[in-house]
């Protein structure tokens, strides 16, 4: 029985065995015909190109088979034509749609520039730089500003007189009157006399005494007065006493109809105040009560003062005889002898050379020929503009179109806000509202490089040198006997700032570009492995 089952069992096996390898080659035929069909499939979407299953897997991409055509390729493969298809035109469209995002976002990046600011060390070897003012004083008559500059070195200038004009102001603080450039003030003769001022005053005095109850009075009883407003402490009104004792005796013997008189600010600062008395001595002339201005400021001699007063009567009576002859006339009556509108404001502009070095310059009520009244010196004023280095804003009308300032233009064009700070007091008003006091100015100046153009050199022709202000004011207070000066005191920084346009260089953009491209391409191979890997049929 055991051999007759083993033997059964053998035959078996050999059946079985018989019948394997009667259905190989059937197998085998359906895979080959079913690969076959796939290949077909896959050459027309590839475009004629065939390759088998361990081919495929071994072809590089440079080799004439893309990752689309990989992903196509597969997908076919697993048996789902029209999804597999659908698929993979979403992920060629996701490639192409990332990289057109990446190219345009990297050439507006490149397209961008940056500015770049930076600190070194100022190399200007320039020993001096422009100082640019223009300067409007609200209560200053233009014959009492003086500029005066001081520094470190020991530079120590008064009453600077080159490339500074000034300006006289009507009340609204617009020019009425050149007064010329700012020039050496002339100092007026004194004349000296033998006699002392008590001896003149042994026959009694011919100026009269005014105070503020006789004052009107005087006024309103002499047509023509003839005025000294002065300060017993003034060394110009102790020289002129003698002076005006004989001038009032001279009028008082020619039988003048001027009436002299005198007054002390001292004694009476009110009443030198309501007269606006700004300098000692004052030397004004009245009519009907009224003030004619501007007040005397010629020699003062005996001789001069007299002829004064005679032009002045002069003047009148050939107003009255024209008046006399033109009563009935259509014309109008001529204004000589009627004051003159002089309201006490001065408008000094022009510049500056100074040294590179801490320093300061100021505005100072002053004269050569009087001693200012400490108590009626107001200080107030406008800057119309300050800078340094040459003048790149609130230029006239023929500096405007110059190579350099057209060089200069398009260079600040593209420069950003915070960093024109050139100008930063310009139209700023600095009021004192009391006497004895007046505001001082500190400022910081910065070189500053701008270099807009492609090249890092500072003398490319989009590079230009300005300086940079930072400013602080603060109001000073004074002693009654001291005079208030407007003072603009400077400091030059050893550092300066360098503003620089930056942008991406050509190469980097290009690199970008190429990064991006192999970028997409290496991504979408890791996603197309990975979906292979998971949607790859398994093996029976």
């Amino acid at each position: 029985m055991n051999n007759i089952n083993g033997g059964s069992g053998a035959r078996r096996s050999g059946m079985a065995s018989v019948d394997f390898y009667r259905r190989v080659p059937k197998d085998l035929t359906e895979v080959s015909q079913r690969r076959r069909g796939e290949a077909e499939r896959s050459r027309l979407a590839l475009g004629g190109v065939v390759c088998w299953k361990p081919c495929v897997g071994m072809l590089p991409i440079g080799m004439g088979l893309t990752v689309t055509h990989r992903i196509v390729y597969r997908w076919f493969k697993m048996g789902s034509g029209l999804e597999a298809t659908s698929l993979g035109a979403f992920m060629s469209i996701c490639a192409i749609t990332v990289m057109v995002i990446l190219f345009f976002s990297e050439t507006l990046a490149f397209a961008r520039t940056a500015m770049a600011t930076s600190i070194a060390l100022d190399e200007n070897d320039q020993p001096q730089i422009r100082l640019n003012f223009n300067i409007t004083l609200m209560d200053l008559h233009c014959d009492f500003v003086s500029v005066d500059v001081w520094d470190t070195l020991g530079t120590n200038r008064q009453n600077v007189t080159k490339n500074i004009e000034k300006w006289q102001l009507d009340e609204s603080g617009q020019r009425r009157i050149f007064s010329g450039r700012n020039r050496e003030q002339r100092e007026v003769v004194h004349e000296e006399h033998p006699e002392t001022l008590e001896d003149l005053h042994a026959n009694g005095e011919q100026a009269v005494e005014l105070k503020p109850d006789n004052f009107k009075s005087f006024l309103e009883s002499h047509e023509m007065a003839f005025i000294d407003m002065y300060a017993p402490w003034c060394i110009w009104c102790q020289r002129l006493h003698p002076t005006w004792e004989k001038f009032a005796e001279k009028v008082h013997e020619l039988q003048m109809p001027v009436g002299v008189g005198k007054v002390d600010c001292v004694v009476h600062s009110k009443l030198c105040q309501e007269q606006r008395v700004m300098a000692f001595p004052t030397l004004r002339w009245y009519k009907n009560g009224e003030a004619i201005l501007p007040d005397y400021k010629m020699d003062r001699t005996v001789d001069a003062l007299t002829g004064y007063a005679r032009r002045k009567l002069e003047m009148e009576q050939k107003y009255k005889d024209w008046e006399a002859k033109n009563q009935e006339g259509q014309r109008a009556k001529p204004t000589m002898g009627a004051s003159r509108p002089e309201h006490p404001g001065c408008q000094v502009s022009g510049h500056l050379m100074v040294n590179r070095v801490p320093g300061n310059f100021h505005i100072e009520a002053k004269s050569v020929n009087h001693n200012l009244n400490a108590a009626m010196t107001n200080l107030t004023h406008r800057v119309n503009h300050l800078s340094f280095g040459e003048p790149i804003t609130k230029l006239p009308p023929h500096m405007e179109n110059t190579p350099t300032m057209r060089k200069v233009k398009r260079v600040l064009k593209q420069v950003p806000e915070e960093h024109k700070q050139f100008n930063p007091m310009d139209d700023k008003v600095y009021v004192t509202k009391d006497f004895h006091q007046a505001y001082h100015h500190y400022i910081k100046v910065v070189s500053t490089h701008l270099n807009m153009g492609s090249s890092d050199t500072v003398n490319d022709v989009n590079s230009i040198t300005v300086y940079q202000m930072l400013e602080q004011s603060q109001i000073v207070f004074y002693d009654e006997v001291n005079v208030p000066e407007a003072r603009f005191s400077y400091d030059m920084s050893p550092m300066s700032v360098v503003v620089q346009k930056e942008g991406r260089k050509w190469y980097d953009y290009l690199t970008s570009l190429c990064a991006i491209i192999g970028g997409t391409f290496t991504t979408l191979g890791l996603i197309d492995a990975m979906l292979y890997k998971v949607f790859k049929p398994k093996k029976l």
